[in-house]
C-alpha cells in the first residue's frame, strides 16, 4: 500500500525504539499459553497445554460469526475478559446495528508459522464456517528477525486455505521496526499490502496505529493496547469490518 513507508516511519517518530524489543517480547515467548475464546487474559509462563479449539456457541440464526485469529493483539493480551478486541469488536458492531458474535481466537506468542499449524484445527472447531476471519499475524515474526520470505509464505498459506474455504478475510498489518534496517523493513512491509491484493482481503495497513507511542492508550510496557486503546484499535476497524461483512457472506 503507498501509505506503508509513512506507517513505518511513525516508529521513529513515536521514539519507542527500544520498548518494541523489550514491550514486545511478551509476544514473542515460546511458550504460549492460549486460553478458551472470549477469555481475554493470557499467561506467557506457565507450561503450554495442547492448543484448544475456540469455545464458540452457535451464533443465532440472524447474526453473523466473526474470528479474530491472531497474535497477543488479538488475544487481549493483560486485559480483563471483556476489554479485548473480539469482546470490543461485538459490541462495537452490535452498536452499528450487525447482530455478530466475535470469536477469540487470538493466542499471545504466535509467529505466523505458528498460526498456520492451528488454523484448521481452529476453523474445524467452530459451529459453521465465519461470516470473516480478522487475520493478524507476523509481528513476532518480525521481532525475532525471521525471514520475510517465510513470513510471507506462511500469511499466503493461511489466506489459501481462507480462500479454499470462501471466508472472507479482513487483513490487520504490522510494520518493521526501523531497527530492523532498510532492507528487512522493504521486504517485510510489503507482506500485506501485497497478500490483500492478490487474495482480495479487506485490509487495515497498521494494527497500532493511533495508539502506538501515546502512553494513555498503551500498558505499561509500551506496545500493547490498554482498555481505551482496543477501544482506539475498534474505533478504526469496525467499520471495515462492518462493510466487509454486509458486502456478502461465504457460500455454504
Amino acid at each position: 500500500m503507498k501509505k506503508e513507508r509513512s506507517l513505518a516511519g511513525k516508529w521513529m517518530q513515536y521514539g519507542v525504539l527500544a520498548l518494541i524489543v523489550h514491550a514486545l517480547a511478551a509476544c514473542s515467548d515460546n511458550t504460549p499459553v492460549p486460553l478458551p475464546a472470549g477469555n481475554g487474559v493470557q499467561s506467557e509462563k506457565a507450561a503450554p497445554p495442547p492448543t484448544p479449539t475456540p469455545v464458540a456457541p452457535t451464533p443465532a440464526a440472524d447474526a453473523k460469526l466473526v474470528v479474530a485469529f491472531g497474535d497477543s493483539l488479538y488475544a487481549g493480551y493483560n486485559l480483563e475478559q471483556d476489554e479485548g478486541l473480539a469482546p470490543v469488536l461485538e459490541q462495537a458492531l452490535v452498536k452499528r446495528g450487525i447482530a455478530a458474535q466475535v470469536v477469540n481466537a487470538g493466542v499471545s506468542g504466535d509467529t505466523s508459522a505458528a498460526g498456520l499449524e492451528r488454523l484448521a484445527f481452529t476453523l474445524d472447531g467452530l459451529p459453521r464456517k465465519p461470516d470473516l476471519m480478522l487475520v493478524g499475524l507476523g509481528g513476532n515474526d518480525m521481532l525475532r528477525g525471521l525471514s520475510p520470505r517465510d513470513t510471507r509464505a506462511n500469511m499466503g498459506a493461511i489466506l489459501t486455505e481462507l480462500a479454499r474455504r470462501r471466508i472472507p478475510v479482513l487483513l490487520t498489518g504490522m510494520v518493521a521496526s526501523p531497527n530492523m534496517g532498510p532492507d528487512y523493513a522493504a521486504a517485510f512491509n510489503a507482506i500485506y499490502p501485497d497478500l490483500a491484493k492478490r487474495y482480495d482481503a479487506t485490509l487495515y495497513p497498521f494494527m497500532l496505529n493511533g495508539v502506538i507511542g501515546k502512553r494513555a492508550l498503551l500498558l505499561p510496557d509500551g506496545i500493547h493496547p490498554n482498555p481505551k486503546g482496543v477501544e482506539v484499535i475498534v474505533g478504526r476497524i469496525a467499520p471495515l469490518v462492518g462493510r466487509a461483512l454486509q458486502d456478502g457472506a461465504p457460500e455454504a
